[in-house]
């Protein structure tokens, strides 16, 4: 399949998909309090317990969120986790208000598989996947059986691997689902490349061990390494992360005042500073918008 056509194909699954929306609470005994709307009843709230991986989005909230989000009189806690599955169980058993790790394709695999009422709430700025120098340093040193190093979770991994696709290392199977690709659906491993998967965390310090390694934005941010220093991003807007938050929570005054830090002007010139190269909410209005609007009504025309 043409790398193009691949990533409409992630585009339209991953841009297109309507946000849900859904709130309310059973009726207690006050008739004032029966009567109201639950983002009414959650206005008082002022703890919100954050969960984000370690670096970039957790700085994010140290450096920006938290301070705009106390001068509303919230009290902010941060949790810092090392895994993508963690985030999303401990938010789905009350252990956090909001989580701020992942892209949507992601998060609706895991919620279906786990069967969990947690639901997108924002977009936040968010790293490109890229492919990094190990032991070799250029993409044309590329060799039959040269090794890369990927994460291992089925939704990054399929990343890497339309990746790989694009940069003509493999070819994928016509007709494949780019979102759920999987080793199988290599239809020719035409460099013979070695895939080495790796828990996503893992791959910065791989880089010694590997020829190339596919390295998660933010995990390539936390570890000292630049964007620039990558030799290959995905071109794809389709994987803008998301903070997510459980759906009883979707209408609350508390998310509302969260959203308001995260698309504030004050927050937006903090990430043009300090997070340059990288792809940024299409809320925003900014290249990031016209790529994914773009790259959506395309995959939507292609679809007809």
């Amino acid at each position: 399949m043409h790398a193009s056509t691949l990533f409409k194909t992630v585009s339209a699954a991953a841009l297109a998909l309507a946000l849900a929306a859904c709130g309310g609470q059973k009726e207690s005994a006050p008739a004032a309090s029966a009567a109201a709307p639950a983002s009414d009843t959650t206005a008082a709230k002022k703890e919100i317990v954050f969960g984000t991986t370690v670096g970039d989005f957790g700085d994010m909230v140290k450096d920006q969120i938290q301070p705009a989000l106390e001068k509303k009189g919230y009290k902010v806690k941060l949790v810092e986790f090392t895994d993508y599955v963690r985030p999303n169980l401990a938010l789905a058993e009350g252990e956090l208000d909001i989580n701020i790790f992942q892209h949507k394709p992601y998060l609706d695999d895991f919620k279906k598989e786990h069967k969990l009422d947690i639901t997108e709430a924002f977009q936040v700025p968010t790293a490109p996947l890229g492919l990094y120098p190990g032991k070799l340093t250029a993409l044309d040193q590329v060799k039959d059986g040269s090794s890369v190093s990927a994460p291992n979770d089925p939704s990054n991994f399929a990343r890497a691997l339309v990746m790989l696709n694009e940069l003509g290392w493999v070819k994928l199977k016509d007709g494949i689902n780019p979102l759920t690709a999987s080793k199988a659906d290599i239809a020719e491993n035409v460099k013979n490349i070695n895939i080495v998967e790796l828990e996503a965390a893992q791959l910065p310090r791989s880089r010694a061990d590997v020829d190339f390694a596919i390295v998660n934005g933010n995990y390539a941010m936390s570890s000292g390494m630049k964007l620039t220093e990558a030799l290959f991003q995905e071109p794809s807007f389709a994987y803008v992360n998301w903070a997510a938050v459980k759906t009883a929570d979707k209408d609350s005054q508390w998310l509302k005042d969260v959203t308001e830090a995260y698309n504030s002007d004050e927050f937006k010139a903090y990430a043009h500073k300090r997070f340059a190269g990288y792809k940024y909410p299409a809320v925003w209005g900014e290249g990031a918008a016209a790529g994914a609007k773009a790259e959506a009504a395309s995959a939507a025309s292609a679809a007809k």
